[in-house]
C-alpha cells in the first residue's frame, strides 16, 4: 500500500515537472502569450485534464516558473556568498552577472520575473481558479525573490558593511536591471557607447569597493531631512 502511494506521489511529481519544463520551453520561445494550459499539456504528453490537477490556470504555471527561477538565482548568489575562496568583490560581481545573464539567455523569463506588482490575471482565469483549483501558491515567487534579495544584501554587506548595504544594494540592483533592460531593448549598443554590461559591472563594483575602503557611508537623505 505504501509502495503504491509513493509511486503515485512520484508519478504526480514527474507530471508536474514535465508540465513546468514544457511551460518554460514555450515561454522561452514565444513569451507568456505562447504559454497556454492546453499547449503545455500537449507538449508534456499528458491528458487534457492532467494540467489542471497541478495548476489552476496559466497564471499558476507562470508563477511556479518564476518561483523556480528566483530560487535558482538565490541559490547561485548563496553559493557565491558562502565560497570561502572568493573575495567579496568577486562574489558581488558574480551576483550581478547572475541576474544580467538571465536577461541575456532567457529574456522572456527575465521580463516575467520583473512584471509589475499590479499585474492581475484575466477575469475568466480568476473564475476558473475559484471553480477548479488547486489554487497553488501565488506568493511563492515573491518569497523566492525576497530570499534572493536577502542573499544579495549579504553579499553587499560583506564588502561595504551592514550599515550602507541597503543603499549600495539598491544602487547595484537597479543598475544591473537597467543594464539588462537596455541590452534586451538593443539600446546598449557597444558600437555607440564603447562599453558593455560586463565593463559597467566592473566599474560599479570598483566604485563601491573604493567608497567602502575610504569609509564613505552614504547619508540617508530622508532621515537627514527629518532630523533637520
Amino acid at each position: 500500500m505504501l509502495g503504491a502511494m509513493v509511486t503515485r506521489a512520484e508519478s504526480a511529481a514527474a507530471t508536474r515537472r514535465a508540465l513546468l519544463d514544457a511551460a518554460t520551453e514555450l515561454l522561452d520561445h514565444g513569451g507568456p502569450e505562447a504559454v497556454t494550459v492546453r499547449e503545455v499539456g500537449a507538449r508534456a504528453g499528458v491528458t487534457r485534464g492532467a494540467p489542471y490537477r497541478h495548476f489552476a490556470d496559466k497564471d499558476s504555471l507562470l508563477t511556479a516558473i518564476a518561483a523556480e527561477a528566483w530560487t535558482r538565482i538565490g541559490d547561485r548568489v548563496h553559493a557565491l556568498r558562502t565560497d570561502p575562496a572568493l573575495p567579496a568583490a568577486d562574489a558581488l560581481r558574480g551576483a550581478l552577472h547572475t541576474l544580467i545573464d538571465v536577461g541575456r539567455q532567457q529574456p522572456h523569463l527575465y521580463q516575467l520575473l520583473f512584471r509589475p506588482p499590479g499585474y492581475r490575471i484575466a477575469r475568466l482565469d480568476q473564475v476558473h481558479r475559484k471553480l477548479c483549483g488547486p489554487a497553488g501558491d501565488p506568493a511563492a515567487a515573491d518569497r523566492a525573490a525576497e530570499r534572493f534579495q536577502d542573499e544579495f544584501l549579504a553579499v553587499v554587506a560583506a564588502l561595504v558593511g551592514p550599515g550602507p548595504a541597503r543603499h549600495y544594494g539598491a544602487l547595484l540592483l537597479t543598475s544591473a536591471h537597467g543594464m539588462a533592460g537596455m541590452e534586451l531593448s538593443g539600446h546598449l549598443d557597444p558600437e555607440k557607447w564603447h562599453t558593455t554590461s560586463d565593463d559597467l559591472v566592473d566599474t560599479l563594483v570598483t566604485m563601491v569597493t573604493g567608497k567602502a575602503t575610504q569609509g564613505q557611508v552614504p547619508v540617508n537623505t530622508k532621515a537627514h531631512r527629518n532630523i533637520a
